[in-house]
């Protein structure tokens, strides 16, 4: 039990938590403490199953941070939006509460004149900046199929693995230097009103 207390990590506390039930088990059924015994043959189950969840989360989110930031693997996470050409999802300066995928179609944002298709996030920026407000104004430009997951269902997830939050500064660092990218062009092409 005194370990339980002392790992810094939920994957080394569920080991420990299955060696504690095995242990109370065993003292369970040699002392005949039958309200032990049978507390921890109902918890030993239960962490195993966590611990098996947890190692498969991990092995997904160490696949994710290792390749071209496919966010295939959130799917499971989340529900399904859908929304016609012109409608918006949000605007520039709204509170910061989901985090989208685009299934089908595809979502504009105006104000960097850049569009996301099927298969890419959208609306990480917002979510994890500190203001959390949304940076631009997404719009519908077809009929779209999106998946959203809320901010805190992406909290939970992040904080059973911490590798998930390696993927979301991969990507909102890429997004961010796309986007800054984009604005250094554009405010090259434009001609100088001096």
């Amino acid at each position: 039990m005194l370990l339980t207390f002392c790992m810094s990590t939920m994957l080394s506390l569920r080991a420990v938590a299955i060696f504690s039930n095995l242990a109370f088990i065993s003292y369970g059924l040699g002392d005949r403490i039958y309200p032990v015994l049978i507390l921890h043959i109902i918890l030993l189950p239960l962490n195993v199953v966590l611990l098996f969840q947890m190692v498969r989360l991990l092995r997904k989110a160490k696949r994710a941070a290792a390749t071209d930031l496919s966010p295939n693997w959130l799917q499971p996470f989340m529900q399904p939006k859908h929304l016609k050409a012109g409608e918006t999802i949000f605007r520039k300066g709204d509170d910061a509460d989901l985090l989208y995928m685009v299934v089908s179609g595809e979502v504009r944002f105006p104000e960097i004149d850049r569009g996301v298709s099927a298969g890419e996030l959208f609306g990480e920026i917002g979510l994890f900046s500190l203001e959390r407000r949304r940076t631009q104004t997404a719009q519908a430009a077809t009929d779209v199929e999106l998946l959203w997951i809320s901010d805190g269902a992406l909290r939970k997830l992040c904080e059973r693995n911490p590798g998930l939050s390696l993927y979301f500064l991969r990507l909102t660092a890429t997004r961010m230097t796309e986007n800054a990218a984009r604005a250094i062009g554009v405010g090259a092409a434009a001609p100088n009103p001096a």
